[in-house]
C-alpha cells in the first residue's frame, strides 16, 4: 500500500488540531514547553550559589577552565580526557563572563531548562498538550535534575542534547514509512525532509557523546525504538538510523579509545549497591505501571516504545557493564534516562486529571479542568519535596566544600608555614581559592597543574618532601574529614611518616566536610 506525503503531512495535522479532551484547553504549541521550562529555570536560579560553597567535582571545572587552550589540550592527554569538550565550554564561558560560580553553574541551569521543554515538546508530539505540560513538569522537579541543574558539570547538558536528539527522532517516525508509488516531486521532497531530520539528528547526537560518551546509552535506546517502528512496518527507518549510528560511533570512538587509556581515573567507583539496584528496580517498575494506564497512546511513536527504552537501555546497560568489564554506574552518568521515565509519567499523569476532572465534573457540572488539578498535583509535589529541595541548596548537600577549608587554612595559617595535602588532590582548594594559601609553602609540589598536564600537580619524591617538611617549624595539613588522614600513595606515606616523627598536632578542626590540622615541630 503506498503512502503519500501529503496525506501523511494531512493526517499529522488533524491530530495537532483535533479538538482536547472534555475538561481541557485548547494549548498553544508554544505554551507546553515554555510553562515547564519557566519552573525548571525557576528551580534553577533558587539558590545557585549554595552560599558560595564549591564541592570537588565542580572544583576540578573550576580549576581546569581558567587554564589556557593549551594546558587544556595538554591535560586531556593524560586525563581527564572524556570531560575535554567541556572544560573547553566553560573555558570560554569564564573568558567571556569571568571565572564566578553564576558562569560555572547557569550552563547546567540552562540545560536543564531545555531538557524539560523540549521533553515537554516531545510528549505534547506523543500524547497531547496535557500530556507534555505534565512530562515537562515532571522532569522539572525530579530532585536529581535539580540537584545536576545546579552543579558546575555536564550532566545536564548532555540531558539537553539527549532530549533534543529523541525530539528529532520522533518526528522522523513521522516521516518516514513505505515509499509505494507516490509522484517523484514528492518523493524527493520527502526524502530531502528525511536527509535534513537525519543529518540533525547525528549532529545533535554526536555532539551530545562528545560531551560524555556514555550517551551512546541513549543511541542504544533510540535503537530499540526504531526496531519497535520496524515491526510496525516502518523498515527504511531502521536503515535511516544505522546510518545515522555509524557516523555517531565512528565520531565517538577516538574519545572511547584514548579515554580507556585513562580508566584509573574512575578507580573510585564501587560495584553497584543494593541501594541502586533498588532505586533502579523502583524506577522501572514506576515505568511499567505507567505504561498500564488505560488510553495511553499505543505503536512505534508512543511514549512506551520511545520512553520506556530511554529509561530502561542506560540504566540496565550501565549496570551491565559494571557486572561485565568494571565499575562504572554512578546515577549522574544517565542522568538523561530521566527524560525517559518523564515521557511516561506525563501522559500518566495526564490521564489521572482528566479522569479526576470527569467524575468531578459528574457530580459538580463546569469545574474543573484537568489543567487546573494538574497544577494542584504539582504544588502539593514541590511542597512534598521542600525540605528535600532546600537540603539540597546548602553547602552541607555535597561532600565537601573547597571554599569553607581554604577559608579555615586561611585563619589559622601565618606567614612562612608550610603547607601539606592528602592526598593530593585536596590541592584542589588552593587551585579554586589560591589567595587563601597565599605566604604558604607548598612541601610536596614539584610542578604546578597546568605544566603538568594534571588536576593538581605533581609531587616530588618521598625523600624530597621529607627534607622539605623539616626545614619547617609549623606545618598545615588539609586533608578529607571525619576520619584520619589514608596514605594512598608513597608521598603520602612520607607526609604521614615525618609528622608524627617529628610533629605534633597543635589544633585541629572540620571544615566544609574536611580537616585542617596545624602541626607544630617537637623540640
Amino acid at each position: 500500500m503506498s503512502l503519500d506525503l501529503a496525506s501523511t503531512t494531512l493526517a499529522g495535522r488533524g491530530r495537532a488540531t483535533s479538538p482536547p479532551p472534555t475538561g481541557e484547553h485548547r494549548w498553544p504549541a508554544w505554551l507546553v514547553p515554555a510553562l515547564p521550562a519557566a519552573l525548571s529555570l525557576a528551580l534553577g536560579l533558587w539558590g545557585l550559589s549554595r552560599q558560595g560553597a564549591i564541592w570537588r567535582d565542580e572544583a576540578a571545572t573550576w580549576g581546569v577552565a581558567e587554564r589556557s587552550i593549551p594546558e587544556i589540550w595538554h591535560m586531556t592527554g593524560h586525563v581527564d580526557l572524556v570531560h575535554g569538550l567541556y572544560y573547553l565550554f566553560i573555558h570560554a564561558i569564564f573568558e567571556v563572563f569571568g571565572p564566578h560560580l553564576t558562569a560555572l553553574r547557569l550552563p547546567s541551569v540552562l540545560g536543564a531548562m531545555v531538557a524539560v521543554a523540549v521533553t515537554a515538546a516531545t510528549a505534547r508530539r506523543l500524547a497531547g498538550p496535557l500530556a507534555g505540560v505534565a512530562a515537562g513538569l515532571t522532569l522539572a522537579i525530579l530532585p536529581v535534575m535539580q540537584r545536576y541543574g545546579q552543579e558546575g558539570r555536564s550532566f545536564t547538558l548532555v540531558a539537553a542534547g539527549v532530549a533534543v536528539a529523541t525530539w528529532l527522532l520522533t518526528g522522523a517516525l513521522d516521516l518516514t514509512g513505505p515509499a509505494g508509488s507516490t509522484a517523484a516531486r514528492t518523493k524527493q521532497r520527502r526524502r530531502a525532509t528525511e536527509l535534513l531530520r537525519w543529518t540533525a539528528y547525528a549532529t545533535v547526537m554526536l555532539a551530545t557523546t562528545l560531551l560524555n560518551w556514555l550517551a551512546l546509552f541513549a543511541l542504544a535506546a533510540h535503537g530499540a525504538t526504531v526496531l519497535i517502528a520496524g515491526r510496525n512496518g516502518q523498515r527504511p527507518l531502521l536503515a535511516w538510523w544505522l546510518t545515522a549510528a555509524v557516523a555517531i560511533a565512528g565520531g565517538t570512538l577516538p574519545l572511547i579509545v584514548a579515554s580507556s587509556r585513562q580508566a584509573g581515573q574512575v578507580a573510585w567507583i564501587q560495584p553497584p549497591s543494593v541501594g541502586s539496584l533498588l532505586g533502579v528496580a523502583a524506577m522501572l517498575i514506576v515505568a511499567l505501571a505507567c505504561t498500564r494506564v488505560p488510553g495511553l497512546p499505543r505503536g512505534p511513536r508512543s511514549p512506551v516504545a520511545v520512553g520506556l527504552p530511554l529509561l530502561a537501555v542506560p540504566h540496565l546497560g550501565l549496570l551491565l557493564a559494571s557486572w561485565l568489564v568494571k565499575p562504572l554506574y554512578v546515577d549522574r552518568y544517565v542522568l538523561f534516562a530521566s527524560i525517559g521515565l518523564s515521557l511516561l509519567a506525563g501522559p500518566a499523569l495526564a490521564w489521572v486529571t482528566r479522569t479526576l476532572a470527569a467524575r468531578i465534573r459528574s457530580r459538580r457540572p463546569g469545574r474543573p479542568r484537568a489543567e487546573a488539578l494538574l497544577a494542584v498535583i504539582v504544588t502539593f509535589a514541590l511542597l512534598a519535596l521542600l525540605p528535600l529541595e532546600l537540603s539540597l541548596r546548602t553547602p552541607k548537600s555535597r561532600t565537601d566544600d573547597v571554599r569553607a577549608a581554604a577559608a579555615k587554612v586561611a585563619t589559622v595559617a601565618h606567614p612562612g608555614d608550610g603547607i601539606v595535602f592528602i592526598p593530593a588532590h585536596r590541592r584542589d582548594a588552593a587551585l579554586v581559592t589560591p589567595s587563601s594559601f597565599r605566604g604558604l609553602d607548598d612541601l610536596a609540589l614539584a610542578e604546578t597543574a597546568g605544566p603538568s598536564g594534571t588536576l593538581y600537580g605533581t609531587e616530588a619524591a618521598p625523600a624530597d618532601i621529607r627534607a622539605a617538611m623539616l626545614t619547617h617549624r609549623r606545618i598545615i595539613v588539609l586533608s578529607d574529614g571525619g576520619s584520619a588522614p589514608v596514605a594512598a600513595t608513597a608521598q603520602d606515606r612520607a607526609k604521614l611518616a615525618v609528622l608524627a616523627q617529628h610533629f605534633t598536632p597543635a589544633a585541629s578542626g572540620d571544615a566544609g566536610g574536611r580537616q585542617v590540622t596545624t602541626y607544630e615541630r617537637n623540640p
